[in-house]
């Protein structure tokens, strides 16, 4: 008989190949051994060349289209489902920050086109669009509420990680659908810069958004299953059941050096916040642990439903709000 896992659409809102145009892309066999039904795979960063979102973007792409039996480029919620019900792993796409906009809401659009779903307004630091995390607080800047009202519009679920704690209030109270944080976990039980407050998880939940416990050791405590379900019931019981979910920012290839030249490791990524030298240094929730933390969370007296939900349902609700 199948498991709960099994009937589940297992959602993973945020992961990471190398942002390499060779990328080895079947590193996403992974996840589908896992049993995760759909992920959403960035394809850039604010300090990531236009050149390279755009090669990157094509070699993924190019790689998916080409193994049509296991793989599928998803841009609705119905073909999340039906990829699902084929056995298929679902992917689509994310941008972490505006800056590969270059200004232009019009470049909103093309990367809806190419396949992105989700956009973050900044990557850890101030840019045009918001406010990073790891930066001076500030509201959300005029660029950057045209890019609320451009992406509702367009269809792309709006994305609140690595955003500065004000830019993000602001993002969530100016969007008419929802906003997720994709990868963002309680600061009131890590207080790291970049994990969220339990009012800007409140503001996410208002919007029928989500957020989407991480599964990096920093910004976790470790990387235990328990640990997982401990986030993920703390925001459960903040904002409830149903605005919890799964981002494990999983790196399929951490060994793979894949900086652009001239990057300042040091300002995207501060010392002082405890990254270190390599991200490898940091310990990885990986993708096989998901079957445990259902179990860890029926054990804690979820209900089928609640799980049901936090494994993925409640991310598909979300972008199928956002993206219709």
């Amino acid at each position: 008989m199948p498991t709960l896992y099994d009937r589940a659409l297992v959602w993973d809102a945020h992961s990471c190949l190398p942002l390499v145009p060779d990328a080895d892309v079947s590193l996403l066999a992974r996840h589908r051994a896992a049993g995760i039904d759909y992920v959403s795979i960035n394809i850039g960063m604010d300090m990531t060349p236009l050149e390279t979102v755009i090669r990157t973007t094509a070699h993924f792409r190019d790689w998916i289209r080409r193994h049509p039996e296991d793989y599928v480029l998803a841009g609705s919620a119905a073909e999340i489902r039906a990829a699902k019900a084929a056995g298929r792993l679902a992917v689509s796409f994310d941008l972490e920050g505006a800056l590969p906009l270059m200004g232009d809401l019009a470049m909103v659009g093309l990367y809806h086109d190419l396949g992105v779903r989700q956009i973050h307004f900044a990557y850890n630091r101030n840019n045009p669009a918001a406010g990073g995390c790891h930066d001076r607080d500030i509201p959300l800047p005029g660029f950057g509420r045209d890019l609320v009202a451009e992406a509702n519009r367009v269809g792309m679920l709006l994305d609140c990680s690595h955003t500065g704690r004000r830019s993000s209030l602001d993002i969530m109270a100016a969007s008419t659908r929802p906003v997720v944080f994709s990868h963002a976990n309680p600061r009131a039980l890590v207080d790291h810069p970049r994990n969220i407050t339990d009012e800007q998880i409140r503001a996410c939940a208002a919007t029928g958004g989500v957020v989407g416990i991480n599964g990096i050791s920093l910004f976790l405590g470790d990387a235990g299953s328990e640990t997982v379900a401990r986030h993920v019931d703390y925001v459960a019981q903040l904002a409830g059941a149903g605005h919890a979910g799964i981002g494990l920012d999983f790196l399929f290839a951490p060994d793979v050096d894949d900086s652009p030249p001239g990057r300042d490791r040091d300002y995207w990524w501060p010392p002082e916040a405890g990254y270190g030298s390599a991200h490898s240094a940091i310990a990885l929730v990986q993708p096989e642990q998901l079957p445990e933390v259902a179990e860890i969370l029926l054990r804690r007296g979820y209900g089928e439903a609640d799980v049901l939900g936090i494994l993925g349902g409640n991310f598909l609700r979300a972008a199928e709000a956002a993206w219709s």
